[in-house]
């Protein structure tokens, strides 16, 4: 494939996704192999946020939040209704997910994913399953939704539908890069 340059527009499509009901599953088991925690994060600093933003999307064109202002990032980090947990292993971040219950009745899955040296080694499916089910554990919870588009890992939409979010909406929106992208170095 084509490296695209920073500097290039893209076209990508977004994917809007929910999920009405809580799903019937238990508490998933650690994947074998896994020695680690998963850690809620008690007030982080946005750089904290940013280096995991980046370590999990810089593959994927994350940079919504590249150029925030710190002070929004903190407020929103720092909100009693937004929770960060980390995937730690061996000493280092493996992954991390937001949920954010700020609308009532609803939790979002905001952010989600795996650094690029673990993606494959089955740390994905459970980190997803242990953040729907916490994301549904919060009382009051009647609906949970996540956000994906096409310049995100080519399994993250299946992978959503799999673990029960159904599509309520698509839409095509453009990006300027600001690093190259090489699309066919994406782990799979």
């Amino acid at each position: 494939m084509t490296v695209l340059r920073a500097g290039s527009t893209v076209e990508y499509v977004v994917t809007w996704l929910e999920m009405t009901e809580r799903p019937r599953w238990d508490w998933p088991h650690a994947p074998a192999g896994l020695d680690g925690a998963l850690l809620r994060a008690d007030a982080p600093p946005a750089w904290y946020f940013l280096c995991l933003y980046d370590a999990v999307g810089r593959d994927y064109a994350w940079t919504d939040h590249s150029d925030a202002p710190e002070a929004d990032l903190v407020r929103w980090l720092h909100d009693e209704d937004v929770a960060l947990y980390t995937l730690m292993a061996h000493g280092w971040p493996h992954g991390f997910f937001v949920l954010d219950w700020r609308e009532a009745g609803r939790c979002e899955l905001a952010y989600f994913g795996l650094v690029p040296q673990v993606i494959g080694r089955g740390y994905g499916g459970w980190l997803l399953r242990t953040a729907i089910l916490t994301g549904w554990s919060r009382e009051g919870v009647r609906k949970m939704t996540v956000n994906t588009n096409t310049l995100d890992h080519p399994r993250a939409l299946a992978n959503y539908q799999k673990h029960g979010f159904e599509v309520v909406a698509r839409e095509t929106q453009s990006r300027v890069l600001t690093r190259d992208r090489d699309p066919g170095a994406i782990p799979d």
